[in-house]
């Protein structure tokens, strides 16, 4: 295609998770939409990938993502009705932490009190258990003190590489073309016409999402790039007794077990014959390329990560590691996301830095979003995810 304009209505930049979703219901609203991604989604190279992603709708970032949860639950539902596949697995979700915890977690304090506050506004069913009442239920949990815990029986994961083909395989099927191995340069405007240049030809069209992850800043410049920096992060497999943690017997587990913010890991129930426990922590003290990123974990990575945050506290967990992975985190000052139109080409809006926390969400933010570009309008309001909070 190269030395060719192509025309649309919509280009969406990036089909991760945020972009294969507002492809879709960019689709399903019927116009003629492109997703272009420089990879092949659904991928390893950037914040969507590695086997499960969790989700809960009782929501301690904040009350105004609950809506977005809720939301993006049912349009799993509709997915797996649609195409027959396993998207959405209700384990249950366990986060746990001290009554009195003050480590910030996605940016917040007293995550474990602020999820339940968050449940009990939307009445979203859950359970207060006392340590007691955790070690019970949950005889895999061990070394736990004070700790509380907010068990959400709606909770559990999903899996993000089906969601994202899922969503791409239904964009297709409505029309929306997919142009894969093919890297955006950049982003522009003029009038009412955004001018999308890639290593394969231009595209103009009326309206462009951009949902480039962690290549947003290089792409957009100006303030996104003060706004956003990428983190690297690492995920876990380790050796498993995998029937004592099997889905049906042990929930996705959230645990913020010290004073700091890195005193803390997350961890996913044992797939079906996978012998393995997928787990991981957190870090934002290191910034990244996301073009140059070591995507190699050290065995040093992976025994710290057993010793400092496994060993005594999950049974049936060996430390043998059999598997590891990088991804991306894209993350904002405040931990929160960003959804809202370019201030300096106002007919490109940009999805989401979803800083650690937006896969669960995905779904709904992709219908809100086509909506907005489309309709002018949208069911669930976008405003508490504008740049506007970030003026000085």
């Amino acid at each position: 295609m190269a030395g060719q304009v192509e025309t649309a209505d919509l280009v969406v930049v990036g089909l991760g998770a945020m972009g294969a979703a507002t492809l879709y219901q960019a689709a399903r609203l019927g116009v003629k939409a492109i997703g272009i991604d420089r990879f092949a989604p659904p991928h390893d190279k950037g914040s969507s990938h590695g086997e499960t992603r969790i989700t809960r709708c009782a929501i301690g970032e904040g009350e105004d993502y609950v809506p977005l949860a809720l939301g993006s639950h049912a349009i799993w539902r509709e997915l797996e009705n649609e195409t027959g596949e396993s998207l959405l697995v209700q384990s249950g979700c366990l986060i746990l932490g001290s009554p009195d915890d003050t480590a910030l977690h996605h940016g917040k304090p007293n995550f474990v009190n602020r999820t339940v506050d968050s449940a009990r506004r939307f009445g979203i069913p859950h359970e207060i258990l006392d340590a007691t009442a955790i070690g019970q239920r949950f005889p895999q949990i061990a070394g736990l003190r004070d700790e509380i815990g907010c068990f959400e029986p709606g909770g559990g994961f999903l899996y993000p590489e089906r969601c994202i083909q899922a969503q791409l395989d239904r964009a297709k099927a409505l029309g929306a073309r997919i142009c894969t191995g093919r890297t955006v340069t950049s982003l522009s405007q003029s009038g009412g016409t955004v001018t999308v240049e890639t290593d394969a030809g231009t595209i103009q069209a009326d309206r462009a999402v951009c949902a480039a992850g962690s290549w947003t800043a290089q792409l957009l410049g100006g303030e996104f790039r003060r706004l956003l920096r990428v983190n690297r992060q690492v995920l876990h497999w380790f050796e498993a007794d995998e029937p004592m943690l099997s889905p049906g017997r042990f929930p996705v587990v959230i645990w913020m077990h010290g004073p700091k913010a890195s005193d803390y890991f997350y961890g996913f129930p044992a797939l079906p014959g996978s012998g393995s426990i997928k787990v991981a922590t957190e870090q934002y003290e290191e910034t990244a390329d996301p073009d140059r990123v070591d995507r190699t974990v050290a065995a040093a990575e992976q025994i710290s990560m057993f010793r400092d945050h496994l060993a005594g506290r999950l049974g049936g967990v060996k430390p043998r590691p059999v598997g590891s992975a990088v991804c991306l985190y894209t993350v904002t000052p405040d931990s929160g996301f960003i959804v809202d139109r370019d201030p300096a080409r106002d007919r490109i809006m940009v999805v989401s830095a979803c800083s650690g926390h937006g896969f669960k969400h995905s779904a709904a933010i992709g219908k809100a979003v086509a909506q907005h570009v489309v309709l002018g309008r949208s069911d669930i309001d976008l405003a508490p995810f504008s740049l506007a909070r970030f003026a000085c």
